[in-house]
Order: C-alpha cells, then structure tokens, then sequence
C-alpha cells in the first residue's frame, strides 16, 4: 500500500476506485479500515483514499506518546492531497476528531477543495457551555490513567449521552463482521487518543471567520440518532451560523460502521448535490 513523507512521520494510506478524489479521515482510534465498506461502496464514483493519521496504526513510528496539534494533521492532510490530487480540487469526509481536521484544512486550504463533509466533530469552543464539556473530557484522560480503557470509554459515553434509535427497528445494514486485526489496531490506538488527542481536538477551536467565508463548500452532519447530543452539537451551530443545513447520516456518532450501505447513500447524494451546482 502507499505511503506519504511527512514531517516527522509516513503517512499510511489506501486508494480504489476512480473519479475525483474522496479523502476520508477517521476519528477517535479509527484508521482507513474505518471506511472499508463506505469507500467500496463509493469507489465506482470516487477516487477513494482513506488515511491512517499520523501516530494510528500503520502510521504510528516515532508519534505515539507525543500530543497531537490539529494544525499538524491539516497540514498532513494538504500534502496527502497534493500526492493524490495535485490539479484538481478534492471532497473530503471527515467524522469525529478526524472531522475537526477537515474543518481546519478548509478555513486554511480552501482552494484545495470541492466540498468538505464534517460528521459531528466535537469542537467544544463552539457551545455555550464549553467549559463543562471540557472538564468532562479531562475527567476521561483522567479516568484512562487511573482506571483503564474500560472506564474511560464509560466515562466518555457518559459524557456524549444515551443515543436514541435510527429508526423504529434500528436497522444495521451490512454493518461488518468482526475484523480481528482493525479492532486490534483500534484498541492499541485508544491511549494515543484519549491521552494525547481527546482534549487537544476537541479544545481546538477552527478559524470561524475563515470558515464562514468558504462556507459553501461546507456541510455540517450528524447522525439521526444523535441530533441534539454533545458529539452532535458542534455540528448543529455551525450550520445554525452559516445558515446551511444540518446532514442527517443514519446512526449516530459511528454510523458509518452500523450503517454503512445507508450512510455511503446519504454521502453519494450530499457529494452528487455538490458536483451538480458545479455545472451549472
């Protein structure tokens, strides 16, 4: 699979498909296995090409330990575009603290982009009530030092709340059989991100101004079982602020694992609205 030199790491990614190219980044101890069936879903459209970030799993040497900055990813991000699509404007999907990076990237980057879809990224600057929010992250690093992954993952779906169901029956469609390898991956990568990305991401706070100013090019989501949820919220006053409409993707905060064959349609269509208006 290719590789990317970056400053101070080698960045690891997956390309199909072809078509304009579709950068996907994951969120929270995801890597590119997090889009498998998203991206093949979308590769008869799409140059799809899902990354692992910097200190996650196969792009892991020399930054596990070391806190992560947002602007950092962005800017590894940019260089990966420019391998993959160096003449061409890019759309890019990303969800959770992988949706943060893509926000930073197109208040900085913008000409270098067609269209960016941001899945409830969790900037916490954005509520009103931020700093209760920030506490309760620091309360999950905190409880990941003292107890374990296992409290800490309690202490964070604490924090994010009880999401509601998608539907009446809650319908996964072909969501994935256990993969042995990606969920080894996920769980070596969850102390890099609880310890050095949790409150580093989520207390990032994006260029509004900039944003605001290529805001076409940008479309809030959530999941529809986690509309009105603090992982969800960011999301919501954004697209409240720039007068666009809030995406609804299926599931809620990881719906692109338990939805996957519905949330790549909702993602097919948001990025067809976008290609469309380009014609006209």
């Amino acid at each position: 699979m290719p590789e990317l030199r970056v400053p101070g790491a080698t960045l690891y990614y997956e390309r199909r498909g072809c078509g304009p190219v579709l950068l996907m980044i994951p969120g929270g101890g995801g890597d590119a296995a997090s889009f498998d069936l998203v991206g093949a879903d979308l590769a008869d459209r799409f140059t799809v090409v899902a990354v692992d970030p910097r200190g996650k799993s196969r792009s892991a040497a020399g930054e596990r330990g070391r806190d992560q900055r947002v602007e950092v990813h962005a800017d590894d991000m940019h260089r990966l575009l420019a391998e993959v699509s160096p003449t061409e404007p890019a759309f890019v999907f990303g969800s959770s603290s992988g949706a943060i990076i893509a926000l930073d990237l197109l208040a900085r980057h913008p000409e270098r982009l067609r269209l960016v879809v941001a899945h409830e990224p969790p900037v916490l600057g954005l509520l009103p009530d931020a700093d209760r929010w920030r506490a309760a992250f620091a309360g999950v690093v905190e409880a990941f030092g003292r107890d374990g992954l296992e409290a800490a993952m309690a202490a964070l779906g604490a924090a994010a709340g009880q999401e509601g169901t998608d539907e009446p029956d809650d319908e996964r469609d072909g969501a994935a059989p256990a993969d042995t390898e990606r969920f080894r991956r996920m769980r070596e990568n969850m102390p890099q991100f609880l310890e050095r990305e949790l409150r580093q991401f989520s207390g990032h706070m994006p260029d509004v101004d900039a944003l605001a100013a290529h805001s076409g090019r940008l479309v809030p989501a959530c999941g529809r079982a986690s509309r009105g949820l603090l992982l969800a919220r960011p999301a919501a006053v954004l697209a409240e602020r720039f007068a666009a409409p809030l995406v609804e993707f299926p599931g809620g905060h990881v719906g692109l694992s338990t939805h996957p064959v519905r949330f790549a349609e909702v993602l097919r269509r948001t990025l067809a609205g976008a290609m469309a208006q380009d014609t006209v």
